[in-house]
């Protein structure tokens, strides 16, 4: 039963980001990468820009239930320090030194069934 759990999670997980990046793309972002990685740093789940702005996404897909019933809380100090270190090297590899960048993160709701319910943009 722990691994379906597992697998229905990670599901989730990818649709939530799909859904984001979708939404992302129809308010007129252009989508740069997603799931940058750094080895032993962290990962950044979207890289968008807009406006001349790199926007760093975290996304967080969740029924509205447990420890943070509000998964914008789930993005606590230690992971919003590894965003940020990833975020820099981000930075420093693609020479966008003169570019503001935002930090947000999106919020996915969905249902037991997971369903997409609500998809709301949070400040970092």
């Amino acid at each position: 039963m722990k691994n379906r759990d597992k697998r229905f999670k990670q599901y989730i997980g990818m649709k939530g980001e799909e859904a984001a990046a979708g939404l992302l793309k129809d308010k007129g972002y252009n989508i740069l990468r997603r799931n940058y990685a750094v080895h032993n740093v962290g990962e950044l789940d979207i890289i968008a820009e807009k406006d001349s702005d790199i926007h760093i996404f975290e996304v967080r897909t969740r029924r509205n239930i447990g420890t943070y019933p509000d998964s914008a809380e789930s993005v606590v100090s230690k992971k919003r320090s590894r965003v940020m270190r990833t975020a820099e090297r981000f930075v420093n590899e693609n020479g966008l030194f003169d570019r503001n960048i935002v930090f947000e993160v999106i919020k996915v709701t969905h249902d037991a069934q997971g369903n997409i319910l609500k998809i709301d943009f949070v400040p970092f």
